[in-house]
């Protein structure tokens, strides 16, 4: 599970990177064709748009995946043994309610609603855009699973 994990993480950083370099060449083509040529680009412009989207979305993922994400650990520095453990455990149980109600199901429900809805400028289902919701919030799933795997395998405390 740990090789699939660190194979998880170097496949989302590199989605990631991928992404950003493809927005911040979109973005400075949308630049030049504006200010240079007098002609902005209105398909760079949704396709900038779109690849902030999921950046956005994918990175918090990784960041997820990696425990770099922002929380406050008042009450988690003042805890030790199995009561840090039990929070521990508390914690991923509710990000994976939460990733599964709010991201996995409410993100295919959003995405099956706008299947139907085409971007007048792409011509592509806007549902497409949404799709990486619920893929990320199955992701976000799999690494609470695995956090919680590593807090049952070690001794004391937790991840």
């Amino acid at each position: 599970m740990k090789t699939l994990k660190q194979g998880l993480d170097r496949f989302l950083a590199t989605v990631c990177i991928i992404d950003f370099i493809g927005m911040v060449l979109l973005t400075v083509y949308q630049v030049i064709m504006r200010y240079v040529f007098k002609s902005p680009s209105s398909v760079s412009e949704v396709l900038a748009r779109y690849c902030f989207v999921w950046l956005i979305l994918l990175s918090a993922t990784c960041v997820f995946g990696q425990r770099d994400h922002i929380c406050i650990t008042f009450l988690k520095d003042k805890l030790t043994g199995s009561a840090r453990k039990t929070l521990d455990i508390i914690n991923e149980i509710v990000i994976i309610i939460f990733s599964g109600t709010i991201l996995v199901y409410g993100g295919m429900v959003i995405t099956t609603m706008n299947m139907l809805q085409y971007d007048s400028i792409l011509k592509i289902p806007t549902g497409t855009v949404y799709s990486i919701i619920p893929v990320c919030g199955v992701l976000i799933i799999f690494y609470s699973l695995y956090n919680l795997r590593e807090i049952f395998t070690k001794k004391e405390g937790g991840v």
